[in-house]
């Protein structure tokens, strides 16, 4: 991202943040918050209970959390928030890295709101989507009997095109922190993403394949909404650079083993291989972390072995493929380069890039970074509506974000809601010693439609 834009949008920063304070002293007809809500509270994990069948039914989001709303306007007491997060199943270690972020986030949002003599908190409520639509939907009419009118989350587009029509007929702002199905930008619907959609990723992982060269990438991909649309970004870009591609399989998100599907794919890259030549072809993976099971599978093969692989952003710094001693040597050996959308470098980034790697023992993924600045946005649109209103937050949100340099940096979204640009930081699986790590290979800008590398992949 262009750097005059970050310094840009570093001194906007300053017009919101001051005008949010104003309006929250002012109190605007709020009265002070009570004992209870003044201290920054720690993010919480919802009990069990919300599951209960009588919870998950759709019902009036009437608000229920302890709040109180003036008749003059303003609110006070504590502001609930929830987050769907993927805590267990296919993206688990990214649902720890998100949650992690929002805990940070409340301490810092909470410790803003208290020195600005602000009438209200925020309390994140935290549910487990399993990485599964059905739950997640469930946990969304959780929250919103709860009186939930902004959810941070989910991770997945097969999750946010789930809940996409509950949240738009309730009224529920919806911010996901990485959901990239270029199928779910629609304009004027309560879905933001403040990540970029893979109208973007795709055509940057066709150009990796360009810039090493390749003459035919074969292409196995998850088979839901985010998976599709992913395959079909990076085949079109590919056929416009020239590359052949070739479908492998589609495999269903639900399989736990890929015996079938890795052997279709070792057929169908050893005729490209006849065709071109192993250093003219590479794989292209696009999945969660079924990884391990796929990795682990291909490692039997030794014509996987002499291609090199490219991954996504669902892969990207993925921590269960570094603990699987099989797969991680595989992925060391095919160069398995990963994008990911990349942060701004700032002071506020290195902050909290490295208070989360206190928290989690590792370096966070950037959309864990979104997820703290959705917090962020969230609290501040409460802040300036002074309504804990999800149409009132929708109008505001786009502005406010706008006019707010995060962790991410400046977010600037599209008409559809969704994140309009960004550079991509692309990792690679290394190995020192006997240990796997993530190392940052390159960098996709944005800007100038190039790549710089920080190592040789060749």
């Amino acid at each position: 991202m262009a750097q005059n834009k970050a310094l840009i949008a570093g001194a906007v920063v300053a017009i919101i943040v001051v005008a949010a304070a104003a309006f929250m002293i002012a109190g605007k007809g709020g009265t002070t918050a009570s004992p209870a809500a003044t201290s920054p509270a720690a993010a919480t994990t919802s009990s069990p209970a919300a599951t209960s069948p009588a919870a998950t039914q759709p019902a009036a989001t009437t608000s229920k959390q302890v709040q109180t709303t003036q008749a003059g306007g303003g609110v006070s007491g504590t502001i609930e928030i929830g987050a769907l997060l993927p805590l267990t199943g296919d993206l688990a270690s990214y649902g720890e890295n998100s949650k992690a972020a929002l805990e940070l986030a409340q301490k810092d949002i909470n410790a803003f709101l208290e020195k600005a003599g602000a009438p209200f908190r925020i309390k994140i409520v935290i549910e487990d989507t399993e990485t599964k639509p059905e739950v997640a939907l469930q946990k969304l009419q959780a929250l919103a009997a709860k009186g939930i009118k902004v959810v941070i989350g989910p991770q997945t587009s097969a999750e946010v095109k789930q809940i996409k029509s509950y949240a738009d007929q309730n009224k529920i702002v919806v911010i996901s922190q990485s959901s990239t199905a270029p199928s779910l930008a629609i304009p004027g619907d309560y879905i933001f993403r403040f990540c970029p959609t893979d109208n973007i990723q795709g055509p940057v992982i066709a150009k990796m394949a360009k810039y090493f060269g390749k003459k035919a990438i074969v292409i196995m991909w998850r088979g839901d909404a985010w998976g599709d649309g992913l395959h079909e970004a990076v085949k079109k870009e590919a056929q416009k650079l020239g590359i052949e591609v070739i479908d492998g399989p589609r495999y269903d998100p639900k399989a736990k083993e890929f015996a079938n599907e890795v052997d279709q794919l070792a057929q169908k890259v050893q005729q490209a291989v006849q065709k071109y030549g192993a250093d003219k072809v590479a794989v292209v993976y696009i999945g969660f972390n079924e990884v391990v099971q796929v990795f682990t599978t291909a490692s039997q093969y030794d014509v996987l072995k002499k291609v090199q692989w490219f991954g996504s952003d669902g892969t990207a710094l993925l921590a269960e493929l570094l603990k699987n001693p099989v797969a991680a040597k595989f992925a060391a050996e095919v160069k398995f380069l990963n994008p990911i959308f990349a942060a701004t470098k700032s002071q506020k980034y290195d902050r909290i890039v490295a208070e989360l790697k206190k928290m989690l023992g590792r370096e966070p993924d950037t959309y864990a970074l979104a997820a703290y600045d959705a917090a962020w946005v969230a609290a501040l649109s409460i802040a300036v509506t002074q309504k804990y209103s999800g149409e009132a937050i929708k109008n505001i949100l786009p502005d406010v974000a706008y006019n707010y340099f995060g962790a991410t940096g400046w977010i600037v979204l599209d008409k559809a809601g969704d994140r309009a640009f960004a550079d991509y930081n692309l990792y690679v699986v290394t190995e020192k010693n006997g240990k796997y790590t993530w190392e940052l290979a390159g960098v996709y800008h944005y800007s100038s439609d190039s790549f710089t590398w920080n190592m040789k992949l060749q």
